[in-house]
């Protein structure tokens, strides 16, 4: 990949990829957070508070690991948090339980209801895909997971579009009938919480950036480059609103809508890639999590044991999807939004501020910024 691409383009798509599967890939997270709010109310907490929220968060994320070389969570929260960083990991071990939850049963629904295979094979393709792609590290994974979200880019512009021409009257009357009201703001901010949660899974990206002009630059990037999608698929839901808001996989809803088996079974080929993505971040960044230990010790982690803590995780998190996919995204994101609000948003955005502006101009980690 080009330089320039790593540096400004790269950490976004990451972070895109990671977020997708427990963000929107099936649809049940738009609708919880953002549809059910009102379609002109769930707009305008996707766009003016989600997105906004999540380039400003990423911008300082990206500047604090440059300063600091922090390019795995437990470098990056002891310098945010101090002894306190222990704090931000257990939230993410349970956030990262919960996902890779999501991402099993969503798996399992989706060979069920579009291929009619077992639910089982889902769970069990999911850890085989994922268990790969760690063994083999970063490198592969940056490229796999960039790749993967071209063709997602590709496949949910070809979904707006044609849910535009299929049902377009539908859409505009929906927005048409509906109004900015509720709590569309603490929306915005709740869904921009916990998917915040994903981006130290980010970091070992952020390697490639070496001036505080490119960490912002990215930074802002990825607010945007991870919302776009999501704003596509939440305008193809539109147009089945209010009748989507019942269904546990909304993306299901849609295709059968548009009609088109090659172009059902092409998307849902799409999302189980990205379910893969997803599980491979959040792990991927327990890797380097202990990986930053072993180096302090002198060693390296050995490479057999990445997959063995992929599919360890996986295991547990596959017990907990049999909870079902609408209560995990109802209760479990939820509950968790406000601890990533208190042990990350609120700190980097304050703290996290205020050490970067003492740190202008820093040669540390990176080059002058």
């Amino acid at each position: 990949m080009p330089l320039l691409f790593k540096k400004y383009f790269l950490p976004g798509m990451v972070f895109q990829s990671v977020v997708i599967a427990g963000g929107y890939g099936t649809g049940r997270e738009i609708v919880e957070f953002f549809l059910l709010l009102g379609p002109v109310s769930g707009l305008a907490a996707m766009l003016l508070v989600s997105a906004v929220i999540w380039s400003l968060v990423c911008a300082v994320t990206f500047e604090l690991a440059r300063l600091w070389g922090a390019y795995d969570y437990r470098t990056f929260f002891k310098g945010l948090l101090g002894r306190g960083w222990i704090a931000f990991e257990l939230c993410y071990i349970v956030l990262m339980l919960i996902v890779l939850a999501v991402v099993g049963a969503a798996a399992g629904s989706i060979l069920e209801e579009t291929f009619g295979l077992p639910y089982a094979l889902g769970v069990v393709g999911i850890m085989a895909a994922v268990g790969v792609l760690v063994f083999f590290g970063s490198d592969l994974i940056e490229r796999f997971l960039a790749g993967w979200s071209f063709l997602l880019y590709a496949v949910y512009l070809v979904l707006v579009i044609w849910a535009v021409a299929r049902f377009g009257d539908d859409i505009a009357a929906a927005f048409g009938a509906s109004r900015l009201e509720g709590a569309w703001f603490r929306g915005g901010v709740e869904y921009a919480a916990y998917n915040l949660a994903v981006i130290p899974a980010v970091l070992f990206a952020v390697r490639h950036i070496e001036t505080r002009r490119e960490a912002v630059g990215a930074g802002l990037l990825a607010g945007v480059i991870a919302i776009v999608p999501a704003f596509l698929f939440y305008v193809a839901l539109v147009g089945l609103y209010p009748a989507v808001l019942d269904r546990a996989v909304p993306a299901n809803a849609v295709l059968e809508a548009l009609g088109s088996r090659t172009f059902q079974l092409t998307f849902q080929l799409v999302l189980f890639g990205t379910l893969v993505e997803t599980g491979t971040g959040f792990i991927h960044a327990v890797n380097e999590r202990v990986e930053s230990v072993f180096v302090e010790r002198g060693t390296h982690l050995p490479r057999l044991a990445r997959p063995v803590v992929a599919v360890g995780f996986l295991l547990g998190a596959a017990l907990l999807a049999r909870v079902g996919l609408v209560d995990l995204i109802a209760r479990g994101y939820g509950t968790l939004t406000w601890a990533f609000l208190a042990v990350y948003v609120v700190p980097v955005l304050t703290w996290g501020v205020w050490l970067a502006r003492k740190r202008r101009g820093s040669g540390v980690a990176g080059g002058q910024g």
